[in-house]
């Protein structure tokens, strides 16, 4: 049977983690405000919205979730790890947020506290969130940063994790094929996207059954363009373009699924009708590069080096001036988290991490070259979490 989400152990084995840290830190509590943090911790995912929300959790209680009323019913639905509930009505309210915070943390008898947390103002901050901090709210109590410890934490996946993640990467496959299949000259990107998107959607309902489904909204799997058509293709993060998909085009894609909150990154160049020259060129040049990327994947190897392998590629074909991004990034919970394969970074490669390989090549007014796939790291080299074909042949579409 398939896997599409953590066990609570899982989760009640970070929150035993994050006690030890509180305690090597010489802590007593946590407060948690990221949304999502606080679902790496509890299973619970909600809109962050200009409405504070946080996890508190001391030492040696329960956690304690303190945020605006209309989360409460859904958070019963999403998280048994959750039985203390303080809320208020909405935001600004006849009392600040901060000051209601304030207030249940002093009530908890943590007014005097050492505290750690990923956010000194108490709030995430958005949709035009102001307030102030809680850091000034709490004068008695010593707030610390703990924001990064989530990061790190997050960088080596459990094999929970990544059961999760590979089953992303079989629907994100799917989803992509679908993409293909429908892709044509005289259609909307948007169009083509959409129904793949829906059949891919439909087939893995089907498959997962009714105890699946999406944790962040939006389309749980799918597959697109992104705007990456014709020559807009050499627009690394292009957002969308106002025409048709036509013979001689260049594509870009991408596809990817939400399976318990993890996703997987894969994405193709397509050409539409036979390859000029020149295309065929920059696509193997960029095939070339991932590989190399690729094959120099294993524990101890630095972030930087993999962008160099790719980079060395380019320079060596003449068409480094074509670069725009470092070759990849980490991809779990968030589609870009740590670590950043970059030529400025000498972190060490660890067995458990999750990464995208993805280096491309972008020529304004002509088309970019990108492919991506994500993988793992082992004990001894690597896992390819995606496997779409990557070769111009079957690429080609006809």
């Amino acid at each position: 049977m398939q896997k599409i989400y953590l066990s609570w152990g899982e989760y009640e084995r970070r929150f035993d983690r994050l006690r030890r840290y509180l305690e090597e830190k010489k802590l007593d509590a946590a407060l948690v405000t990221s949304g999502t943090s606080i679902f790496y911790l509890t299973g619970f995912n909600h809109l962050v919205t200009e409405r504070p929300a946080a996890l508190l959790v001391p030492i040696g209680g329960e956690p304690q979730f303190l945020g605006p009323l209309l989360e409460v019913d859904h958070l019963k639905l999403k998280t048994p790890l959750i039985k203390e509930v303080r809320t208020y009505l909405d935001y600004p309210g006849v009392k600040h947020p901060m000051e209601l915070f304030s207030d249940w943390i002093k009530e908890s008898g943590l007014g005097k506290a050492k505290i750690g947390t990923d956010n000194l103002a108490g709030a995430a901050g958005t949709s035009g969130y102001t307030g102030q901090s809680l850091s000034e709210k709490l004068k008695d109590a010593k707030l610390s940063n703990i924001g990064a410890v989530f990061w790190e934490w997050r960088l080596i996946k459990s094999s929970e994790e990544l059961e999760l993640i590979r089953e992303s990467a079989k629907w994100g496959n799917l989803a992509h094929q679908y993409l293909q299949d429908f892709t044509e000259p005289g259609l909307w990107d948007v169009e083509v996207s959409q129904m793949a998107t829906l059949e891919a959607t439909r087939a893995m309902k089907k498959t997962l059954g009714m105890s699946w489904e999406s944790t962040k909204g939006g389309s749980p799997c799918s597959a697109g363009f992104r705007g990456q058509i014709g020559w807009k293709s050499a627009i690394p993060h292009s957002i969308g373009i106002n025409c048709v998909i036509k013979e001689g085009d260049v594509l870009v894609t991408g596809a990817g699924a939400d399976i318990g909150g993890y996703g997987s990154e894969l994405e193709r160049t397509m050409i539409v009708g036979k390859p000029t020259q020149k295309q065929r060129k920059l696509f193997d040049i960029m095939v070339k590069a991932q590989d190399a990327a690729i094959g120099i994947l294993k524990p101890g190897v630095t972030c930087a080096d993999v962008d160099k392998a790719a980079n060395r590629v380019f320079h060596e074909a003449g068409v480094d001036v074509l670069v725009r991004h470092h070759a990849g990034h980490g991809i779990g919970l968030q589609g870009h988290e740590p670590p950043y394969l970059d030529q400025g970074n000498p972190q060490k490669l660890q067995p458990g991490m999750v990464i995208s390989i993805e280096p491309g090549i972008y020529e304004l007014g002509y088309a970019g070259f990108r492919h991506s796939d994500t993988l793992a790291i082992t004990e001894d080299g690597y896992e390819s979490i995606t496997y779409y074909p990557r070769d111009l042949e079957y690429l080609t579409i006809t």
